[in-house]
Parts: C-alpha cells; sequence; structure tokens
C-alpha cells in the first residue's frame, strides 16, 4: 500500500483539533472527508499525531548524563519536574527551562531536555500541569487540562521555576528558557513576568500583549514555521512592538515548515531541516546569553 497523501487541509485540521474548538469525532469525520475515506484517515491520523514510540533521541539512560525526577517549590505549592545536566560536569552551568507543548511533560519532552543537557546546560523540564496532579498518560486528556489551568497560577510557576534555577547550587546563576506551542507562548508570559529570564527561545508560540513588551529584560530568539498562519497572524504586531521598546530580538520563518516542526515524534509535521537549523541557531544564543 502507498504511503497516504497529507494535504495542508489535513494538517489544518489536525491543529483545529489539538488547539482550537474541534473534537476528536469532529476532527476524524472531517479527516475522512478530506481523505475520501474511513479507511485513509485511519491510516492518516497517526501521521498527524505524536508517536511516543518515536522519542527518545538521546536514550534515558545515556551515561554522559545525569538526570532524575524532581519536586520544588511553585509559585502556589510543589511543581514537578525532569532535571538533567552533564554527568562529567561538576561546574557551575548556565540553566535552561524546556516548557513543552499543550501534551504536558511526555517523553518527547524529556528528551529534548537531555539533548539540551548534552550540549553543556543544566536541564529542567518542569511540568506545568502539576496542580492538577500532573501530566496524564492519556494525550486528550492532558490537552484537556491546559484549559483548567489558572492562567495567573502557570506565570507564577514559570518565575518560580525561573527563581529555583537560579539559586541551584549548580548553576552559574543565569537562566534561559525554551518552549514549543503553548511552551512558546509561556516562554513569552515568562519574559514579560520575570525580570531575571536571561534569554528566552520560543518555537511557534503565541505572543504577549504589545501593552506587555516594556517589561520584557531578556533577549529573545523567536522561531515560526511558515505554515502557521494562527500563530503567524500575531508576528508583525508582536515584532513591532518589542522593536519600538528597544527589545533585543531576533525573528526566524522557516518557509515550508508546518507548526511543531521541531517535534520529531510527529511524521507529518517533522521538518529536519528547519528543525535542525533552528535547534543549532538555539544552541549557540543560549551559549552566547548563559555563559
Amino acid at each position: 500500500m502507498s504511503k497516504p497523501t497529507i494535504t495542508q487541509a489535513m494538517i489544518d485540521a489536525y491543529d483545529e483539533y489539538t488547539h482550537l474548538t474541534l473534537d476528536r469525532r469532529g476532527f476524524m469525520e472531517k479527516l475522512t472527508r478530506l481523505a475520501g475515506s474511513g479507511a485513509a484517515a485511519a491510516a492518516i491520523a497517526p501521521m498527524l499525531a505524536a508517536n511516543s514510540a518515536r522519542a527518545a533521541i538521546v536514550a534515558q539512560d545515556d551515561a554522559r548524563l545525569k538526570a532524575e525526577d524532581i519536586s520544588y517549590p511553585g509559585g502556589e505549592g510543589e511543581m514537578k519536574g525532569y532535571l538533567v545536566r552533564p554527568a562529567d560536569n561538576d561546574g557551575k552551568l548556565g540553566a535552561v527551562i524546556v516548557i513543552h507543548e499543550n501534551r504536558g511533560l511526555n517523553e518527547h519532552i524529556r528528551d529534548v531536555a537531555r539533548r539540551i543537557a548534552l550540549e553543556g546546560f543544566m536541564a529542567l523540564a518542569p511540568d506545568f500541569l502539576s496542580p492538577l496532579g500532573g501530566t496524564p498518560e492519556d494525550e486528550d486528556r492532558a490537552r484537556e487540562m491546559f484549559g483548567e489551568l489558572d492562567a495567573g497560577q502557570t506565570i507564577a510557576n514559570g518565575v518560580a521555576t525561573v527563581a529555583y534555577l537560579k539559586g541551584h547550587e549548580g548553576g552559574n546563576g543565569k537562566v534561559g528558557a525554551v518552549g514549543f506551542c503553548w511552551g512558546g507562548g509561556a516562554v513569552n508570559d515568562l519574559a514579560v513576568n520575570a525580570p531575571d529570564l536571561a534569554a528566552g527561545v520560543a518555537y511557534y508560540g503565541r505572543q504577549a500583549k504589545a501593552e506587555e513588551v516594556a517589561k520584557i529584560k531578556a533577549p529573545l530568539l523567536l522561531h515560526y514555521a511558515g505554515q502557521d498562519e494562527r500563530i503567524n497572524a500575531g508576528i508583525d504586531a508582536y515584532k513591532a512592538a518589542l522593536e519600538a521598546a528597544g527589545k533585543e530580538l531576533t525573528i526566524y520563518i522557516y518557509d515550508g515548515a508546518q507548526h511543531a516542526f521541531n517535534n520529531d515524534t510527529s511524521e507529518a509535521r517533522y521538518n529536519k531541516q528547519a528543525a535542525d537549523l533552528a535547534w543549532g541557531r538555539t544552541i549557540a544564543f543560549f551559549k552566547e546569553k548563559l555563559a
């Protein structure tokens, strides 16, 4: 059987399902119409979704790393997270917060944290669903839980994460953050609300409000996908506000790439060329700002 053809309309329908108002049943009905049959839709749906079986680029037990699940003080109550650092470096390292998509702290994000640690940083991937008991196994339930979060509490937990890492005995006092999708928006919120943030990298994330931009102190690196109308609609206003306020920013738009192009567990949306280029820029940015 030949590989199914995935169209932009199918990707847009999946984005509507995962980020907007379309439920699972509505998504499959729409995908069936677009694909031409239920069988074709059933084959295409897993290609659009993330596949946890493909999550590990760096093995969980990689001997080059020290990794542990931790708890630390949040804004109100306890936060859970995954902390990773190089095994052979006991010096003071720059710290990077790795903020998950709207699926929570899953194996893919843990893997991203390990990749960052291998670049010479202390990486912490917080679970922002901690106030609701933590990220569940069921991905659909995880997505639903994001609508139950209190926005103010989420920001407070992000600010507390910066403070935790800034005071960590293994850190050099400089803390950056990188986030993807929902996490990209969280990085922008963190830049507004955490004056101690030393660097922020947002992948295809919701922008901060123009009236909040004046509070940003951290230099920003913003990655966007060329085929991402929903998120890209906010780029121009955000860029104008940042430039008018004299903020340090760099924006890249990756032509032809889809929303979530960095997520290598999503066969249909992952774009290796864009992901590799953005990753190289991200690591170079952190090495400059967190040294």
